[in-house]
């Protein structure tokens, strides 16, 4: 077999692969062989079928299957004879094989980058330390005390954690622009769910009053015509609503999954479970701050159309995964332009390529007790611990994704061992909130 290779550009690679002529024929005459003892045409006893008529009857067809055989044979064995990896599955261009002639074809395809690693000890990584206090445990429980609050009309000016009924009018240059008014609408205060000012502007009203208040939204606001922009709103209070909060019961424990005990046992219930989230939430943001600066070191790594592809995919269908289960489920996000996600995807492919040069570079393999330790941890906060885990270890796919992610954590840590870091203390409710960057990258 004879093989030239080509870089046409980047990481473009061309091979031109020829075949022997012999090596397609004696497939081809193996196969006719075959055929002639287990096909039936009438006038012939099976396996009594002469080569000559099988030949006549399936021969080109035959041929056709041989050659894409071969062609795909062929390739493998010219990137194994050429140490070449693929990044993705190669074009063929069509080729033509006569009888008795040797086959030619070209395979154009890509071949992964060669990753240098950077010094990782220029990584420098603010990592993010919290703990849960009882003030935050005081928080969460008068939040979790609102959820199942009810709500009283009262007449006296509107003031936090009130529910205001409002109408209100939106005018940019003195004209409305869309979606900037609504009537009857019921707005909590300090919810922080409308854009800054507006909530501020609602205190302190009292119920039939009317105000024209000057508010500029953010720069990073969903509807890209009114970032940065100049509005008024006119805004009139119809109503003010105050929480009743329920009492802290065993019919309120209830609701949260404890079934029995004291205000003292919901508030440790409580407690462990932002615990836990405090825990992930942690890993999560270092996670996040290592990969952003893995990327920002590597920044200048050529990735393969192929990868690109793939995540743009990938983020696709996590788009249509998040609106579907919205009700959006008419949303085809494949009709969605590339270039809206080629930036993140960029991101995610060169991450993904240093994260795998790192894993080789330093013969990391998944730790097997972590894994168990990650699947243990899930199971501990469901009733059935024990069905959980068999579930994990019963599905593969499930398994896999683990493992997946505890081979990650190891990447971070083994980062995190080379990285100059710096520890910054923060507040709980700082810590359980995702960095913006954070947010962009998960999409």
């Amino acid at each position: 077999m004879q093989v030239s290779i080509e870089t046409t550009s980047g990481l473009e690679r061309k091979l031109t692969i020829g075949v022997p002529a012999e090596r397609i024929e004696s497939q081809v005459r193996e196969r006719l062989d075959k055929a002639s003892k287990t096909v039936r045409i009438d006038g012939f006893r099976k396996g009594k079928v002469p080569l000559s008529v099988v030949n006549q009857r399936f021969g080109a067809g035959i041929r056709q299957e041989v050659i894409g055989d071969v062609v795909r044979e062929a390739f493998f064995e010219a990137i194994a004879q050429e140490e070449i990896v693929p990044a993705g599955q190669p074009v063929i261009e069509p080729s033509k094989a006569e009888p008795g002639q040797d086959l030619e074809f070209i395979a154009t395809f890509e071949v992964l980058p060669e990753v240098q690693l950077v010094d990782l000890s220029k990584v420098e990584i603010v990592k993010p330390v919290s703990e849960v206090s009882d003030s935050d445990v005081d928080i969460m429980v008068d939040a979790l005390r609102m959820q199942h609050a009810t709500w009283v009309e009262v007449d006296r000016p509107a003031t936090e954690r009130d529910e205001a009924l409002i109408d209100f009018v939106g005018r940019r240059d003195g004209e409305e622009f869309e979606g900037g008014s609504s009537e009857d609408f019921p707005l909590t205060l300090g919810s922080g769910k409308a854009i800054e000012g507006f909530e501020e502007a609602v205190a302190g009203m009292s119920i039939g009053e009317e105000k024209v208040v000057p508010l500029t939204f953010p720069e990073n606001y969903h509807a890209e015509e009114l970032r940065g922009v100049a509005v008024e709103f006119t805004i009139k209070l119809k109503a003010v609503k105050e929480p009743e909060l329920p009492e802290l019961n065993e019919e309120f424990f209830a609701h949260y999954g404890l079934e029995s005990g004291d205000e003292a046992a919901f508030r440790t219930a409580v407690s462990e479970n932002m615990e836990r989230d405090l825990k992930n939430a942690l890993q999560g943001k270092t996670k996040s701050r290592v990969m952003e600066q893995l990327f920002a070191l590597h920044s200048d790594l050529d990735i393969p159309q192929a990868f690109l592809a793939n995540e743009i995919t990938s983020l696709k269908n996590q788009m249509h995964q998040k609106l579907t289960s919205g009700g959006e489920s008419e949303f085809d996000a494949s009709m969605l332009p590339d270039e809206m996600f080629m930036d993140q995807a960029k991101r995610r492919a060169a991450v993904g390529l240093v994260v795998n040069e790192i894993i080789k570079a330093n013969e990391i393999k998944v730790d097997s007790d972590k894994v168990r330790g990650h699947i243990e941890e899930i199971a501990s906060t469901y009733a059935q611990s024990e069905e959980v885990m068999n579930h994990y270890y019963g599905n593969q796919d499930l398994l896999k994704g683990m493992e997946t992610s505890v081979l990650q954590d190891q990447v971070i840590d083994h980062v995190l061992s080379l990285a100059v870091v710096t520890e910054d203390h923060v507040d709980y409710q700082t810590a359980v909130t995702p960095d913006p960057e954070q947010l962009a990258a998960e999409g």
